[in-house]
Parts: structure tokens; C-alpha cells; sequence
């Protein structure tokens, strides 16, 4: 789904185009605009604030965001995820709830069509992991897509709709709870 692999058959279509037989550039580009990735482990940069975290998908954007403008909608996306009044702390300043929403403003950033992500609420008090999927339960209701992997039941109670996978195959397909 987040295109790093290549389908063994079949075809995938994502905003319209068939991005089984792109380029490793050319998935490059849909991975950077079209798909927002959130990590379980954050993978936010230490030496780096949190508006330079989440500025950095712009550095590789196609359309060339000039300084002030990467900016702005990275301080636009923070915002989004409350945190814009900790914008200039580095990660080891904020607590791993706030280290996710930095995380997820990352993902935002760029627009994406998908926002997949793995294990959200993995490394993360059982609290905050449900302020986590509050918030994503806020972008899907303002039209996000939202593909959430997890092992957890209480995580999965936020989907719409569930695919269940064992050993690679899918187990079952159907609306949650």
C-alpha cells in the first residue's frame, strides 16, 4: 500500500493510476505527495525541531516550496495536531504522545490521499494512544483517508471497516464493529 513494494500480480490503482508499473522515481513521487506515513517508532530526526521535522517531506517536494512557504503549512500542520506551540522543541523535549502528533503533522504536510499507519499507538501509553486515534477519527471526519495496521482490538474499534490478515492472506473483509 505505501509503495515500496511491487505487486507479485494484479494491478494497483491509486488517485486513478497504476502504480504497479511506475518507476522507482515515479514511486518515489507518490510515496512523498500521495501517501502521509506515520511510524510506531516516530522516526523524527533528534537534532531537529519539530517544524523542521515536519518541513523535511517539503524539502523533496516536485513543486519546490520556497522557505517561508514549507513553513507555514509545516507550522499549518502542527497546528492541525495541537502542537503549535511546540514547534521549536527538539523530540527529546517532548513526550511520545506529542513526538506521534509530530509524526502525523509530518505525514499531513504534503496532502496525501492515504495516510498509513503502522502501529500508531504501539509505543505509547494506553491514553495517549487513545488520544492518538481521537485524532485520526478528526482527519477522517474531514475527508481523510486513513489506513491504520495494528495487533490491538481497542485500536481496531476506530476503524470503519476491518481487514483481518493471517499469514499473508486475508482472513476476513468487512465493516468494524
Amino acid at each position: 500500500l505505501g509503495c515500496l513494494d511491487r505487486p507479485t500480480s494484479g494491478q494497483y490503482i491509486l488517485d486513478g493510476q497504476d502504480v504497479s508499473k511506475m518507476s522507482k522515481d515515479d514511486l518515489a513521487k507518490v510515496r512523498n505527495h500521495r501517501i502521509g506515513f506515520v511510524f510506531q517508532g516516530f522516526n523524527l530526526l533528534s537534532r531537529t525541531s519539530a517544524i523542521e521535522n515536519v518541513e523535511l517531506p517539503l524539502l523533496y517536494s516536485r513543486d519546490h516550496i520556497k522557505g517561508a512557504d514549507r513553513h507555514k503549512r509545516a507550522m499549518e500542520s502542527l497546528e492541525i495536531v495541537g502542537l503549535l506551540e511546540r514547534s521549536h522543541h527538539h523530540p527529546n523535549q517532548l513526550s511520545g504522545g506529542q513526538q506521534q502528533r509530530v509524526a502525523i503533522a509530518r505525514a499531513l504536510v504534503n496532502n496525501p490521499s492515504i495516510i498509513l499507519a503502522d502501529e500508531p499507538t504501539g509505543n505509547l501509553d494506553s491514553r495517549t494512544g487513545e488520544e492518538i486515534m481521537g485524532l485520526f477519527d478528526q482527519l477522517y471526519e474531514q475527508g481523510n483517508t486513513i489506513i491504520v495496521v495494528t495487533h490491538e482490538e481497542d485500536i481496531a474499534r476506530h476503524a470503519r471497516r476491518i481487514v483481518r490478515l493471517r499469514d499473508g492472506l486475508i482472513e476476513s473483509d468487512g465493516p468494524a464493529y
